[in-house]
């Protein structure tokens, strides 16, 4: 059997109440050693300004204009005039009185402006602060005030949410710079209580009439602090240093440069995740550094299709809900087909994958399946698509497969977090055995499994799982003003997760489940809701999924939002006539959607105590703006508890009815 990494320690034995400990993993790259760093990229701010010196007129950031409406055509800037304006607004901060350290908010959606305010800071050492109201109500007041930001750079729309009354942070800055402009009445607003106000080009003008010699930083110096979307409680400020940032970028470089199909400075990548969050910054450091081209989404993630075919990229990166509605678009597409286009497409898929799984790389599987059938899907994501990763959750593995024979491109999964600079791991082109995996160990992380007894998983067992941990040089440094939660998560080095994997015989790394949302049951079995809420997810009938137990129930239930096509199609089948709202207030779905739940259970060769017996069917999908989920689309349980208390205690007291 081809192995993808490498075994670099063998596991341990637990004894005296300490865990088991699995063998130690690395990149093969990274067998012998980690591979010295590059002396030249050192700091973030070398990455940038490298890549200034050697291409200074490629197109580095992309946006399109919105004039009465209307969204017109990428416009760019070249990596040379960004330079320029970094320059400038870095000068302005420095007028305005940043030093080395001081600590500089950013705070909107997607846009060059982001970026530019982004480099500023490192070119004079300042700390990078992103915010972000998806961390939940109250997220950017609590950020503004522990990371004692001085400066923010501001989306226009949110100015006036940054100085309601109820964020009472705003007393502490000096100076908010809107990405556009600021309207006299909030100027005023902020005057009131002693805040400085700019528009972009203002803050431009200030920075070319007083000029400052960069600062660079030193590669042991903060970059970033960067507060992650939890389930529950306050957000956490997880420190990332230049180094650590400097050296994921040339790992995925190492990484990335072994295959034939590699990423140049003409890739062109979509940026539609937040940049506050730690896969879109750690893509587009990386595209910097190449050279490359970012172009932004135009602000509504439902008008994504209209920003692929405009910006044409060749890279896009998502959470799986990216991926799923995809698939289902394609899916769509086909049940409209005639019976024997339909059968066609299939016999193609077939042929394509069989050769896919004996070995041929995509291109070489069928390429009279792509031109017949599945270059119109490429077409769909562009024309000049290469590569697709799934990151933030597990992607059904059913849904990768799809994706690799019909986009015409690499699809891979990977994994990371943002104390581990977003790539932690990631899987290898056209290798099928890595379906449903998220690859292997980056260049200069290693990971190892840990034992974790109350939930049956072993690293040392005959199918080694337990809670992934990793160590290595592109990791965080700390909780900001946390040292209590940074030593209940960091062992001698090692990172504890939180997430479950299994190590396959290959090497491969699977995730499987979530040691934070075990809970355990009145009659005292462990579940794991995270893990259960993947599998139920598969029914064609669930869109979105939350379930739900305690300690003090014998059983489970859940709150399901259903897929409309899949629901539309039952009720056809069965004559009811209502629309999709109508629909899912009937009894007959609910019991229907509950044996459906019973089906998968039974496929999945789930435990008893693991079956759905109750479920409540709601319209609206789970979202950010009613704090019901983060913003990679992962439910926040306490919140959906609070949201749907009164049904959950209905759904109980029916059952427990049923039982009398």
């Amino acid at each position: 059997m081809k192995s993808f990494a490498a075994k670099v320690e063998e596991g341990v034995k637990g004894k005296d109440g300490k865990p088991s400990v699995g063998p130690v993993y690395r990149n093969l790259l990274s067998e012998k050693g980690f591979p010295p760093l590059e002396s030249e990229i050192t700091t973030t701010w070398d990455i940038f300004s490298k890549s200034v010196e050697k291409f200074p007129e490629n197109k580095m950031l992309g946006w399109r204009r919105i004039v009465e409406e209307k969204v017109g055509p990428y416009m760019w800037k070249t990596y040379k005039e960004v330079y320029e304006e970094v320059l400038q607004i870095s000068s302005a901060l420095r007028a305005l009185g940043a030093e080395p350290g001081s600590r500089v908010g950013i705070y909107g959606v997607n846009c060059p402006e982001w970026i530019v305010a982004m480099e500023a800071c490192a070119a004079h050492t300042l700390i990078c602060v992103p915010l972000y109201d998806t961390l939940g109500s109250g997220a950017v007041d609590y950020i503004v005030e522990h990371a004692e930001i001085d400066f923010v750079f501001v989306q226009d729309t949110k100015i006036k949410r940054l100085l309601d009354p109820d964020c009472k942070c705003a007393k502490r800055l000096k100076a908010i710079v809107s990405f556009t402009n600021v309207s006299d009445e909030l100027s005023h607003k902020a005057s009131e209580i002693g805040v400085k106000t700019y528009s972009w080009l203002d803050f431009l003008h200030m920075g070319r009439e007083k000029p400052e010699e960069t600062n660079p930083p030193k590669p042991f110096n903060i970059c970033t602090i960067m507060y992650t979307s939890g389930t529950s409680g306050d957000p956490k400020g997880v420190v990332l240093t230049h180094e650590a940032v400097a050296t994921s970028v040339v790992g995925m470089d190492l990484y990335m440069d072994q295959f034939e199909d590699k990423m140049t400075h003409e890739d062109v990548y979509l940026s539609f995740l937040p940049l506050a969050h730690i896969l879109d910054r750690a893509n587009e450091e990386y595209f910097f550094s190449k050279g490359a081209s970012v172009g932004y989404y135009h602000g509504n993630l439902n008008a994504l299709r209209d920003d692929i075919q405009e910006l044409k990229p060749t890279y896009l990166a998502g959470v799986p809900r990216v991926f799923e509605r995809i698939h289902e678009g394609i899916q769509k597409a086909l049940q409209e087909l005639n019976p024997r286009r339909r059968f066609i497409f299939n016999a193609l898929y077939k042929h394509k994958l069989s050769w896919m799984n004996r070995g041929y790389s995509h291109t070489k599987a069928s390429p009279m399946a792509d031109f017949i059938a599945f270059r119109k899907i490429r077409n769909k994501l562009g024309g000049r698509i290469r590569l697709l990763v799934s990151g933030g959750a597990p992607l059904s593995p059913d849904i990768e497969e799809f994706l690799r024979v019909t986009c015409c491109c690499f699809v891979v999964q990977g994994y990371g977090l943002t104390e581990t600079l977003g790539g932690t791991a990631l899987g290898f082109p056209d290798e099928m055995c890595m379906l449903g995996t998220v690859g292997i160990p980056a260049v200069y992380n290693e990971i190892r499994l840990e034992e974790v007894s109350e939930m049956g998983y072993d690293p040392l067992g005959g199918n080694p799982a337990g809670e992934i941990c990793i160590r290595g040089k592109s990791m965080f440094s700390g909780y900001y003003k946390n040292p209590e939660l940074t030593a209940e998560v960091m062992t001698d080095g090692w990172f504890h997760t939180g997430d479950i994997g299994a190590i396959l015989p290959n090497g491969v790394l699977k995730i499987i489940d979530r040691k934070k949302n075990l809970i355990k049951l009145s009659q005292g079995e462990y579940v794991a809701l995270e893990h259960l809420e993947n599998i139920y997810g598969q029914n064609s009938f669930v869109q979105e999924i939350w379930v739900y137990g305690d300690s003090f129930k014998s059983m489970l239930v859940a709150v399901i939002v259903p897929n409309p096509e899949t629901v539309n199609r039952w009720a056809k089948d069965l004559g009811f006539t209502k629309p999709y709202e109508g629909l899912c207030s009937l009894s007959e779905l609910q019991e229907h959607i509950i044996s459906e739940l019973k089906s998968t259970a039974e496929k999945n060769k789930l435990r008893k105590f693991e079956y759905i017996k109750a479920v409540t069917v709601e319209i609206k999908p789970f979202d950010v703006e009613r704090d019901l989920v983060t913003a990679t689309l992962k439910n926040r349980r306490n919140n959906l508890l609070k949201y749907y208390q009164v049904q959950i205690d209905e759904m109980y007291q029916k059952l427990a009815s049923k039982k009398i």
